[in-house]
This record gives structure tokens, C-alpha cells and sequence, in this order.
């Protein structure tokens, strides 16, 4: 039609995500190169980056929903379903791989049954990479939550597992 005016609805979205994502895009919009600061914004509000988000995300900074959803898709950092109660960002760099990591990885990724960007069944942990944490002199590490871990073993880790679980 002539004339008609374009209007694209956003989808229906729970409260509490319509709230965390306009209080972050409201606080970081005027950011120059706000896209990433928000969405950092908007999954430590929520924990992940909700897909029916990414409309009001676009609306709110004046970018198509193609923008955004391209920069979530390229960081292995943002997660787009929410993650398990614990996040254990387990350390992929030099020093902790030279310390024995590889094993570490393997042993880690036995025992909770997933992979990295994986959450276990029962819905308590997610397992993700990270290339760095900054604690070399005691590699190899991992980081739970906001709980750093050094000289991990596959033993170290099982213990802590096991401490977790009481």
C-alpha cells in the first residue's frame, strides 16, 4: 500500500527481560560502539542473551536485528540459552596447557557428560572455554561462578565437585 507506514512488532517478551533490556540500552546507549557493552550488559542482567531480545536490542540502538544477531553469533562468549546455575569457564591458554589442561579438559568433560558450551542434564553447570584468567603461575585453572581455582587436577576437580554436590 502507498503511503503505509512500517511498523515491525516486536515479539511478546517476559517482564523481567523487557526491564533488563531497557534499563541496559537506556544506561549504555550513547556509548560510542554501544552494541557490545550492552549485550555484555543484558546477559549479566539475565545470564544469557534471550533470541526474542535481539528486536528490542536493534529498536533500542537504532540497528538492524541482522547487526545484532551477528555480533552474538561471532563471540563464543554470548550465550543465547539461559546456562546452568554455575558457569565454569575453564582455562585453554599456554601456561595452564602446558601444565597438564589438555588431561584437565578431557577429565572435565567426562565427568559432567558435555562438552564446552554445554550444560549438564540436571541443569547445575555449564562448561565453557576461556584463554586466559590471568593465574599462570598457578595453571592450569579454571573459574566457577566468581570463584577462582588453581593447580587443578583431575583430582582437585573431583574433590571440588564432590564438595559442590554436599
Amino acid at each position: 500500500m502507498k503511503g503505509a507506514i512500517n511498523i515491525t512488532l516486536l515479539p511478546d517478551l517476559p517482564d523481567e527481560v523487557r526491564t533488563a533490556v531497557l534499563e541496559v540500552t537506556t544506561r549504555l546507549r550513547q556509548l560510542p560502539g554501544a552494541l557490545l557493552p550492552v549485550l555484555h550488559g543484558v546477559q549479566q542482567a539475565l545470564g544469557y542473551i534471550p533470541p526474542d531480545a535481539v528486536p528490542l536490542i536493534a529498536r533500542e540502538l537504532n540497528l538492524s536485528r541482522a547487526d545484532v544477531h551477528g555480533v552474538i553469533s561471532f563471540y563464543h562468549y554470548f550465550r543465547s540459552k539461559p546456562p546452568g546455575r554455575h558457569v565454569i569457564h575453564l582455562c585453554r591458554a599456554e601456561s595452564c596447557q602446558a601444565m597438564g589442561g589438555a588431561t584437565l579438559e578431557r577429565h572435565v568433560k567426562q565427568r559432567l557428560d558435555i562438552d564446552f558450551h554445554q550444560t549438564t542434564a540436571d541443569g547445575a553447570y555449564t562448561l565453557e572455554p576461556v584463554y586466559c584468567l590471568g593465574n599462570c603461575a598457578c595453571s592450569p585453572a579454571m573459574l566457577v561462578d566468581d570463584e577462582l581455582v588453581g593447580r587443578l587436577t583431575p583430582a582437585r576437580f573431583d574433590a571440588w565437585l564432590a564438595a559442590e554436590k554436599t
